[in-house]
């Protein structure tokens, strides 16, 4: 299986409800890197996973909705616990909706799978992998 990374990043603000987040109840900020790791068993006819430039700016749009947002204000997220798990899925299922629509072009529907890590330190982090 062939895999191709792009990484870009996110700042966010949030709180948690219930006892088992303690502190992190009140608003916080979070700053994630955000890795998007496509997954192929056979290279295109140019030999590549997916085309770097392309999958690179999507994600930077799938991010830019939340993106320098209070994530408690967003009306796709009110009354769920936006954590990092959750926030993996979430980002997961609009890279996937934008490989479906042709957005990474059209080499990237051989594409099987697609895996999304946040990384909100050099300590914690969290994935969503799933295929296509």
């Amino acid at each position: 299986m062939y895999r191709l990374t792009v990484r870009q990043h996110m700042m966010i603000a949030h709180s948690f409800t219930g006892e088992a987040f303690g502190p992190a109840q009140a608003l916080h900020g979070a700053t994630y890197v955000v890795d998007a790791t496509f997954e192929r068993p056979r290279l295109d006819d140019n030999d590549l996973v997916v085309d770097i430039g392309l999958a690179t700016q999507v994600l930077g749009e799938v991010l830019g909705e939340f993106n320098m947002c209070n994530l408690d204000d967003h009306p796709d997220l009110k009354g769920r616990n936006t954590t990092t798990e959750f926030m993996a899925g979430m980002v997961f299922q609009r890279m996937a909706d934008a490989i479906k629509a042709g957005r990474l072009g059209e080499s990237a529907h051989g594409i099987s799978g697609l895996a999304i890590t946040l990384s909100e330190s050099h300590i914690a982090w969290a994935s969503y992998r799933g295929e296509l």
